[in-house]
């Protein structure tokens, strides 16, 4: 009658052990959906902590004046001022030195192929930013015409 006595005392405290041993993930589930709502919550208010008026975005055709100087550059890297071309980077120079004298200053347009490299239209700017030509632009197509 004793073995069956230790029997049944020994059951209670294997199952004990063998319940403290299973980790009860509910109340972890709990604390990290309670995180995530502080922070679905929290996150934009902290992104928008400036207030901005962003501009808004017009497609304005450009003025032509007749001050206005036109570059192009072609495929080939040829630099063409209004229609005339510049045989160098002096040339172009001196021209740029011209202009930047002149109040108020001329705006310069810079229109370039498609298929012209990156280099030659840089030329052009680093020799416009040099001589203090303030008013660069890029005249591209518009998608529409583009593809007529």
């Amino acid at each position: 009658m004793s073995s069956s006595f230790t029997s049944l005392n020994s059951t209670p405290v294997e199952e004990e052990s063998r319940s403290m041993s299973e980790i009860n993930t509910t109340p972890l589930v709990d604390v990290m959906l309670v995180l995530l709502i502080v922070f679905m919550i929290t996150i934009p208010v902290i992104t928008q902590t400036v207030p901005l008026e962003l501009p808004h975005v017009e497609n304005i055709p450009t003025e032509t004046k007749p001050e206005n100087i036109n570059i192009s550059v072609n495929r080939q890297g040829q630099v063409f001022w209004n229609q005339g071309l510049i045989q160098s980077n002096e040339e172009l120079l001196r021209r740029f030195e011209g202009i930047a004298r002149q109040q108020p200053q001329p705006e310069v347009h810079v229109r370039a192929d498609q298929q012209t490299r990156y280099e030659y239209v840089g030329r052009v700017i680093v020799s416009a930013q040099r001589k203090g030509i303030l008013k660069v632009g890029f005249i591209t197509e518009p998608a529409g015409r583009a593809a007529q």
